[in-house]
């Protein structure tokens, strides 16, 4: 009887960019084939994302697409060594969920983008253990000391958040949209979102600050000839750079600067 293999659409090469699809759960074997009688190789492994690597010359660019809950820590932790350390160029992008462990080979990239609707997950690790009190307790310790090598991973690419805080928000199981993401530097940008410099816009929210302050401090009748004053001096000067409405502003801004 024929048996129809699945497919995985986990690699492509277009030109000098390698993309690699990470769109499963991360684990080190595949299904168990009854066949042969021994697990199918998973194209989600660090074995099988250096395969994919070695592909990739060392002047090349790879884009990385990421929708996985995560998986085996194991094996994240290795790919996300194996993309540290391969000179490529690397583009991350999370086109549904970047959660658990995937959020941290999502750090391994040189820029990190989300798409609008996605998100990522911070958790504290699990295991499924058993034994006597000494050997949980012992367990418990190799869990602590693999949460504190994690969070050294993910604080080597954002100087936003301090350990305390991010330990916090692992214990507390933190989902995070785009915007949130980008607040805290865990991502660089924003997919298909208009870009707005971060300065130009913090700049206008503090003259907003001082106009409202100035507007009521000052005396609305004198502000209002004041106004008259710099709109006789601008009139037909609308279209340069200087507008009236620069000008208006720029009369409350005198007394702050």
């Amino acid at each position: 009887m024929y048996k129809f293999q699945k497919l995985y659409y986990t690699f492509q090469k277009v030109g000098n960019v390698t993309k690699i699809y990470l769109y499963d759960d991360i684990k080190e074997h595949g299904e168990f084939n009854w066949e042969t009688y021994r697990r199918d190789e998973s194209e989600t492994s660090a074995k099988h994302f250096q395969k994919l690597l070695d592909e990739v010359p060392e002047n090349g660019e790879i884009e990385l697409y990421i929708n996985s809950n995560g998986g085996s820590v194991k094996e994240g932790t290795a790919i996300y060594n194996k993309l540290k350390r391969h000179p490529a160029h690397i583009t991350g992008y999370v086109d549904g969920v970047a959660h658990s462990i995937a959020f941290t080979i999502l750090q391994a990239c040189d820029k990190r983008i989300m798409g609008e609707g996605t998100s990522v997950l911070l958790h504290n690790m699990w295991a499924v253990v058993a034994g006597n009190a000494d050997e949980l307790r012992n367990e418990a310790d190799k869990l602590d000391a693999w949460m504190k090598a994690s969070r050294n991973l993910i604080l080597q690419r954002t100087d936003k958040i301090g350990e305390e805080e991010l330990k916090d928000m692992m214990s507390k199981e933190t989902l995070l949209g785009p915007d949130e993401a980008l607040q805290y530097g865990f991502i660089d940008e924003i997919e298909q979102r208009e870009k707005v410099e971060t300065e130009e816009v913090v700049q206008a929210g503090e003259n907003m600050k001082k106009v409202k302050k100035a507007l009521q401090q000052s005396d609305f009748d004198d502000v209002l000839k004041e106004f008259e004053e710099i709109a006789k001096d601008g009139e037909g000067e609308q279209g340069k750079e200087g507008s009236i409405l620069d000008s208006f502003f720029n009369t409350f801004l005198q007394e702050e600067r």
